[in-house]
């Protein structure tokens, strides 16, 4: 049972698509999966790894080329996801992801001429670490709730406020922050801000223990009345709002991306334990059941993996595809959830064990249904654009 790319299925995919996914994947062979059981002990992902990731263009694929960039696509963007979901190490994954899509993406769509000198080349090679600072305890979906704000005062702003549930929060360089500008009774008034690690004021308050993607590290952060210069606004001011909105779409295709790559990787684990797993005088591949439960999710994620690929290439075409990557996310964010418990249930006790991958797995693809937008959330977008 195989789920993995072939690019017969996929002609819109070119040589350099391919050539980079085969790129990626002997990066994650031979760099990530002998070593990164020791990332999920230790927290975070190795600062040399990103560096060697930057140094092979793998950060900066969407950006131009006078910034380090290789000025690839959307579909560049979702090979990217779904070999690092492949790894079988969330963690590690949404690290990179966070850095490439999630957060980069608001300096290089909203930043000045001047931003962009200063910390784009560092960001694509790897030597900063970005992180995006939007979600707060009681404001994750809803990004009107925030409570975080920015004031000004003189010719800068000053920063109040704090950030829960932040990938690379401990270990960032360069942190694009959401805080609310306008009046209180005027959600949408929101003003991106970007803030360097070491800025006065601005703290890492503790770091997170969480039930998957381990090898990531995942941050609270507090602004006690941080000091940021006028040019630290990243944006127009009160205009943060849709920048959020506009980049989370590319988010969505990103996890969606990344959840199929779990997902197949998961089933190819699954295939190979139980046609080797005796059980009641043959393998439990022999069993009907199994099998063709493995070939009902296999199907379900092949044809999953085409949808999140259709609509990467209509993106990169320029279509509008909000409703799609809204579906994708609702639809990926639970499928892989499914897989898991499925690949699990048939590992039977080793599946129970942390030295399996699949158990990994099954914690790392739980957040993949509340990250980056709630189902919840995400059918109600759907609806919105079905009346």
């Amino acid at each position: 049972m195989s789920t993995s790319s072939a690019s017969s299925a996929f002609p819109f995919l070119t040589e350099e698509h391919e050539i980079f996914r085969s790129s990626v994947k002997r990066f994650v062979r031979e760099r990530v999966e002998p070593v990164a059981h020791e990332w999920e002990e230790q927290g975070f992902v190795p600062r040399d790894i990103l560096n060697q990731m930057g140094e092979l263009g793998f950060l900066g694929i969407r950006y131009p080329e006078q910034y380090g960039g290789a000025n690839m696509d959307t579909l560049a963007t979702v090979v990217l996801a779904e070999e690092l979901g492949r790894s079988t190490f969330g963690g590690f994954a949404i690290t990179v992801l966070v850095h490439t899509d999630m957060a980069s993406p608001h300096l290089f769509h909203a930043g000045t001429s001047a931003q962009q000198e200063r910390y784009m080349p560092d960001i694509i090679a790897g030597r900063k670490i970005a992180a995006v600072a939007m979600t707060e305890a009681d404001a994750g979906s809803d990004l009107q709730s925030m409570r975080t704000t920015a004031r000004r005062d003189g010719d800068g702003w000053v920063l109040n406020g704090s950030k829960m549930f932040i990938t690379n929060g401990v270990y960032g360089d360069v942190y694009f922050v959401a805080a609310k500008t306008g009046d209180a009774g005027r959600g949408r008034e929101i003003s991106m801000f970007i803030v360097d690690k070491g800025t006065p004021g601005f703290s890492v308050a503790r770091p997170l223990k969480k039930q998957g993607w381990l090898s990531s590290d995942t941050a609270e952060l507090v602004f006690e009345n941080c000091r940021l210069p006028a040019n630290a606004l990243l944006g127009q001011e009160h205009r943060g709002f849709y920048a959020l909105v506009k980049n989370l779409q590319n988010e969505r295709i990103v996890l969606g991306a990344q959840s199929m790559g779990e997902a197949a990787r998961a089933l190819e684990l699954t295939r190979d334990w139980v046609g080797q797993r005796k059980a009641f005088g043959g393998t439990l591949w022999g069993m009907q059941t199994v099998r063709h439960r493995l070939a009902w999710r296999a199907s379900q994620v092949e044809a999953a993996r085409s949808f999140v690929y259709t609509t990467a290439w209509r993106d990169a075409m320029g279509q509008q595809v909000t409703k799609e990557v809204s579906m994708i996310k609702a639809l990926a964010g639970t499928l892989v959830n499914e897989v898991m418990y499925d690949c699990l249930q048939f590992h039977g006790g080793m599946g129970f064990i942390r030295e399996t991958a699949i158990e990994r797995m099954a914690r790392d693809a739980r957040v993949q249904a509340i990250g980056g937008g709630a189902t919840e959330v995400m059918l109600e977008e759907v609806a919105k654009r079905m009346e």
